[in-house]
């Protein structure tokens, strides 16, 4: 009876170390599920900032407007007829 004791306790500890050590553990399925969070977080901006870039190219394919702006803003484009003036400090 104290050899088939002895044996279930064995087997105890070592499953309890599987547990808590091994792999697969605790400690390790916590890492990987803060890792997975931490990714869908990275998903959420990156499908966000995708979302406004697709927007801003619809507008630049199906705008005149949007065009014009850009010209204007950027490369510092006038309209015939258009005077230009550069206000400074």
């Amino acid at each position: 009876m104290r050899v088939v004791i002895a044996v279930l306790v064995l087997l105890l500890l070592v499953l309890q170390f599987r547990l808590w050590v091994g792999d697969s553990s605790i400690w390790e399925v916590w890492r990987l599920q803060t890792a997975v969070e931490q990714q869908q977080q990275e998903n959420r901006r990156l499908k966000e900032r995708n979302q406004a870039l697709e927007a801003e190219v619809n507008d630049l394919k199906q705008g005149v407007e949007a065009i014009e702006e850009r010209a204007r803003s950027e490369l510092g484009m006038i309209k015939k007829n258009e005077t230009f003036y550069q206000v400074t400090d």
